[in-house]
């Protein structure tokens, strides 16, 4: 397309409408339907920035693009000041204290991701039509606005394998790194995934269920209009004590799972373990339209394989009985791979302002590709399923 494309900076995503953000953030859920991507809807950005979440104070500043061709909008993408590298899950602390060590001043910078949120999804958020013509234009003008105020780089992080190929070709670097996913080779239940199995690792997956069952009390899958005010009282305090273990201090505020109570429900799917009626462990997760994210787990009191069952089974026989194609378990934890979740490459796009600097972590992304793909490969082989012809029950 020719047409003139104008790209402006939102200092809240409230200073644009909800339903243009989503015209280009998820298209495809028009019709009232499921968004692919939960996380760069408007409702899930504005309850981050509402709740305070992010904002003043927190390190995340919002600078949200718009582009736009005759006055509509064709294209936004989520972007952030970042006075630090905290919740973001593809690391650059190494490349923060390099650069700091050398004189210069790494923070602030621009980060285009969904805060707190390591799952993949479009960053260039395009309206159909739109899709070469309006990432162009978000790339450049983040490239541009990092360059006109002199900032260290730009990331776009936990983009789609298509975007960060494009954005190669754009001249950003590209980085690849890893998760581990669990993918649905279209079983009945639980048990036709058990089955696909190695016999040892079936046992240990059975014997963890059963173990997590014996700390006396139920487990249950909350989402929609089951999820009461009251449960996110008793969520709040798993997430303060896993956020205060993990990171200090907890990311979301409490704000936000009131406001997520009325506008994110209908996107939500807690599972809760409950012994006589009292909540005692939790595990939040939010559903795409094929994909169950799991997000946050925490707990007030420590049973064996309860986390387990809470965080990984649990996803997986919803996703199951759902239909859905994969359940993303949140970042790291080689400890995944047994319970059926393989690694799985990530990407991410990187805008390096100074040239001498920008050679040197080109290197570097080049020798961690290759050792991460390696990696992916061995630990594929490791993996808990049958080898074929093998092992016949």
């Amino acid at each position: 397309m020719s047409a003139t494309i104008e790209v402006s900076v939102l200092d809240a995503i409230g200073e644009l409408p909800a339903a243009e953000w989503d015209a280009c953030a998820c298209p495809e859920a028009a019709d009232g339907s499921r968004p692919v991507d939960p996380f760069t809807t408007h409702r899930f950005l504005d309850a981050l920035e509402t709740s305070r979440s992010v904002g003043p104070g927190t390190g995340w500043t919002p600078c949200h693009l718009v582009a736009r061709s005759d006055g509509r909008a064709i294209a936004v993408m989520p972007l952030y000041a970042k006075a630090h590298s905290q919740g973001e899950y593809i690391f650059d602390h190494g490349w923060a204290d390099a650069w700091e060590r050398a004189g210069g001043r790494y923070y602030p910078k621009l980060q285009s991701a969904v805060p707190f949120t390591p799952a993949t999804g479009r960053r260039l958020l395009t309206a159909p039509g739109w899709e070469v013509a309006g990432a162009a234009a978000l790339v450049q003008a983040t490239v541009q606005i990092a360059a006109q105020n002199r900032l260290s780089s730009a990331h776009i992080t936990f983009c789609t394998e298509a975007e960060a190929l494009a954005g190669a070709e754009m001249g950003l670097l590209h980085r690849v790194t890893q998760q581990f996913h669990w993918e649905n080779r279209g079983y009945a239940d639980f048990a036709a995934f058990l089955a696909d199995l190695s016999s040892r690792k079936r046992k240990t997956i059975r014997k963890e269920r059963a173990r997590a069952r014996d700390f006396g009390g139920t487990v249950r899958a909350l989402s929609g209009g089951d999820l009461q005010p009251h449960h996110w009282n008793a969520f709040w305090q798993f997430y303060q004590d896993t956020g205060s273990r993990k990171w200090g201090r907890p990311y979301l505020t409490r704000a936000f799972f009131d406001i997520a109570q009325q506008t994110l429900r209908d996107d939500m799917l807690l599972v809760l373990a409950e012994r006589g009626g009292q909540p005692v462990a939790g595990a939040l997760n939010f559903i795409g339209r094929d994909t169950l994210y799991g997000r946050y787990w925490g707990a007030i009191e420590d049973h064996p394989c309860l986390h387990f069952e809470c965080c990984y089974y649990q996803a997986i026989d919803w996703a199951i009985a759902a239909g859905f194609a994969r359940v993303e378990a949140g970042a790291q934890g080689e400890h995944k791979l047994a319970r059926g979740y393989l690694p799985t490459p990530v990407h991410s796009l990187h805008w390096i302002g100074d040239s001498g600097f920008r050679k040197a972590v080109a290197q570097y992304l080049k020798a961690e590709r290759a050792a991460v793909d390696e990696e992916i490969e061995v630990l594929t082989a490791y993996g808990p399923f049958r080898r074929t012809g093998a092992e016949a029950d």
